[in-house]
């Protein structure tokens, strides 16, 4: 049981690692094609875009500014205490 936590956590971990660096690198990197950002955008957009429509549906946020990163790792963090607490 507490490989799996571990596991999870580690998980956890990582996916607040590329949603970062996701957010990080949209302020330097513009074009969408870079292979970097390409990557990136293909493993965490699955994550952001149902937030991202939430949170527009809830009128949060706007055309300039997108705060489906810092919800998503808000989410995360939560789910990361979530795991620690009860596996």
């Amino acid at each position: 049981m507490l490989e799996l936590k571990v596991a999870i956590y580690y998980f956890l971990q990582f996916v607040t690692y590329l949603i970062f660096g996701r957010a990080m690198l949209s302020w330097f990197i513009k074009d969408p094609n870079n292979p970097i950002m390409r990557i990136l955008i293909a493993v965490t957009e699955p994550i952001l875009s149902p937030i991202r429509s939430f949170l527009f549906r809830m009128k949060i946020g706007g055309n300039m500014v997108d705060f489906s990163p810092l919800a998503a790792l808000i989410l995360v963090q939560i789910l990361m205490a979530v795991v620690l607490a009860v596996l």
